[in-house]
């Protein structure tokens, strides 16, 4: 009776799962391998159709592209420093919101407008408010005597601007995940460790973060996911210019499909994109596997 109730539930649980699975098969992997399939043929928009196999031709033309490899250079920089700061300023405001203090609600609201704004919408409020000649960050500056610099137009400046902006959209989503590991930390090791004559930065480097590591792994890996397939705001704000200072490298597999026409070439890019991510993914998994010392 068990062994058929057993089954049932497994036959139950499977058609509860099938639409789901089916739908991740059309949304995902069906187009997934036909990309996968589309890198290893000559597939443009001018000639298109997979008529011409070009074996690993693609691949190589990523290899010898002197344009892909400065924007996985400049991708790898803005990852790290946007999830870098994201994460130490995210922690620091987390640790801060963790307290009793009032007016909690209010902040949790502040915090979470940025978060829910289109990435568009933000790039398009940021290109008005740090405009060389209309905007009022400018405006500002130059009333009280400081320099005016062409926040997205100069090469020194430009990736500055586009990390300060990404960091004003996302560090919010770093904020929500901690604090909520936060919240949910058990209470009796900070007490023991305050009776015991800890000190707040004992605290932090023993108790918190150990205990807290797995939801900062978590959070480190969604952000980081996202870090790399940023678009949105390249597009609007600088185009990947001035030059190639800001073409990262979902932007130049745009470029490449879109202004190339090539539509092989930047699947083949894309997937050493996947490639880079998955490494990155399976890495933190394996840290978050391994049992606090």
């Amino acid at each position: 009776m068990s062994i058929t109730y057993q089954k049932q539930k497994r036959r139950t649980g499977r058609r509860f799962i099938s639409p789901t699975v089916l739908v991740l098969v059309m949304v995902v992997a069906l187009p997934l391998a036909y990309s996968f399939v589309l890198s290893f043929f000559r597939y443009t928009f001018i000639k298109p159709g997979l008529n011409e196999f070009a074996g690993f031709e693609n691949f190589r033309f990523a290899f010898e592209n002197t344009y892909f490899w400065n924007s996985l250079l400049v991708t790898i920089k803005f990852v790290v420093i946007v999830v870098s700061l994201e994460f130490i300023v995210g922690y620091a405001i987390a640790l801060l919101m963790n307290r009793d203090i009032k007016f909690k609600m209010v902040f949790y609201i502040v915090l979470t407008i940025p978060m829910v704004m289109s990435p568009v919408a933000v790039a398009l409020i940021w290109k008005m408010l740090l405009h060389p000649d209309l905007g009022i960050v400018n405006y500002l500056l130059e009333r009280v005597g400081l320099p005016t610099p062409n926040w997205f137009g100069d090469t020194r400046m430009a990736l500055i601007s586009l990390v300060f902006v990404d960091v004003w959209h996302q560090v919010s989503f770093m904020i929500l995940m901690i604090l909520a590991g936060l919240v949910s930390l058990p209470r009796e090791p900070f007490e023991s460790a305050t009776i015991d004559g800890a000190n707040f930065l004992q605290i932090l480097r023993y108790i918190t973060t150990p205990m807290l590591s797995p939801v900062i792994s978590v959070a480190i890996l969604m952000r980081t996911i996202i870090a790399f397939r940023t678009y949105d705001l390249i597009y609007v704000l600088t185009g990947g210019g001035p030059g190639t200072s800001t073409d990262i490298i979902s932007y130049f597999i745009y470029r490449t499909t879109f202004m190339g026409l090539d539509l092989s070439r930047a699947a083949a890019i894309s997937f050493f994109l996947l490639l880079i991510v998955m490494l990155m993914v399976i890495a933190l998994f394996r840290q978050m596997r391994k049992d606090p010392k």
